[in-house]
């Protein structure tokens, strides 16, 4: 069967209320963790991870920072409207630059209110987190209403400053939906990995939230690298599966940046084991390997064409192809192009039916029934699935976000 004939109904299980983590654990690696390995469950938690790695392996985290994406705005008449940065225009090549924006940027936006909001600009007055007098008027204008979202202009009265500095000082953190509740103070600090770098998340990468600075160190003593990659994740990864088969769910594009050392990295650890540290590491990684069978296909192809479209790696055929020639394929076209920073997009979809081309392994949360993440889990453990996560029900694990974790090996 063709993956994406997949039926959703069949990627479910029964997830209370009480079963999801409203809020994370005071100390980070004390988080629960199930290992998964050859048919076989066992349990621990995250500051033992080194125990279950071989020394050489290679640990991969996605950096990203989440920036305070959503703003409140209030009408004159009083109704409040919500926007919800999601992610730049389309004329902007990446997310970093359109952060970097002053004076004005145009970004996609989900509306709270929208109803309310007519024609006429929004307007709000920020107070300068280090100054008790300065005041900076953000205005915000609908240009145009898109597909799924909106297209809205915003503006500000201090050219110093650049979107991401206005984002900082009056947005929220957008703490994912099914947690029910409003982000408070200590979500800025936990609802970020200590690893964090690069702004341009709407969610964070959750599976890296377990990890502290005394872990990294035990890992460390076990010859255990990390390296890092950087995939800007999108309000998409909440997204439900609505269609009764996969075919007809629109998965969603991120941004992801690779450096060149990096990839070098990756080719040095082939024979070793390569683990990732969340769903959007893995998603970013596998598609390198994609792209590196692009650029044999196509020597000449064009930085803006380097990307990856939804069910496209499922029309490949790059059997002959190994993973080593792609990613040295991957590096030519790089060093061709005079570039040693890989920025693109991807919108490549992992589900069962997929076979893992250079991943090893994954650190990951336990998802949401009928998600997508639920699917990149059963294409690595396949039906395994359903003991994992029943399991994890009756062990008391907690799910979602600020929940507990598991290792799982490829079978």
């Amino acid at each position: 069967m063709h993956p994406e004939n997949i039926f959703i109904k069949d990627y479910t299980y029964e997830l209370t209320e009480e079963r999801i983590a409203k809020y994370p654990l005071p100390q980070r690696d004390e988080s629960k963790l199930l290992i998964y390995k050859n048919g076989k469950i066992e349990e621990n938690n995250y500051y033992n991870l080194d125990k279950y790695i071989p020394s050489n392996s290679l640990l991969v985290f996605n950096n990203t920072k989440v920036v305070e994406a959503r703003l409140i705005f209030q009408k004159s008449s009083g109704s409040v409207i919500e926007l919800f940065c999601l992610e730049p225009a389309e004329e902007y090549p990446d997310i970093t630059t359109a952060m970097m924006q002053k004076k004005k940027v145009l970004w996609k936006c989900l509306i709270g209110g929208a109803k309310k909001w007519k024609d006429e600009s929004l307007i709000k007055m920020i107070k300068m987190i280090e100054s008790d007098s300065k005041e900076v008027e953000l205005v915000a204008k609908k240009i145009k209403k898109l597909t799924d979202d909106f297209l809205i202009e915003f503006s500000w009265n201090d050219a110093s400053l650049s979107f991401a500095e206005i984002l900082h000082h009056t947005g929220s953190v957008p703490l994912p939906p099914y947690l029910h509740r409003e982000a408070e103070e200590t979500d800025k600090e936990r609802y970020q990995t200590i690893y964090a770098k690069h702004e341009g998340s709407v969610a964070a990468p959750t599976a890296g939230l377990h990890f502290t600075e005394r872990l990294f160190q035990k890992l460390e003593k076990k010859n255990i690298q990390r390296d890092f990659v950087t995939l800007h994740v999108g309000a998409g990864t909440f997204k439900p599966v609505k269609t009764e088969t996969i075919s007809e769910h629109e998965m969603h594009a991120e941004f992801f940046e690779v450096q060149k050392i990096f990839i070098e990295n990756l080719l040095y650890h082939l024979d070793k084991n390569i683990i990732v540290v969340g769903t959007t590491s893995l998603r970013t990684i596998e598609s390198l390997y994609w792209l590196g069978v692009k650029t044999i296909f196509q020597a000449e192809i064009s930085q803006h064409d380097l990307q990856l479209q939804q069910w496209e790696v499922y029309n490949i055929d790059a059997s002959d192809i190994s993973t080593e020639q792609a990613l040295q394929s991957l590096l030519q076209w790089m060093n061709k192009n005079q570039t040693e920073v890989l920025v693109t997009k991807t919108q490549i979809i992992i589900v069962p039916g997929y076979e893992l081309k250079i991943v090893n392994g994954l650190i990951t949360n336990f998802h949401q029934p009928q998600s997508t993440l639920l699917l990149l889990v059963a294409s690595i453990v396949g039906d395994y699935w359903k003991k994992i996560y029943s399991y994890a029900l009756e062990n008391n694990f907690r799910f979602l976000s600020y929940g507990d974790g598991s290792l799982i090996w490829k079978k």
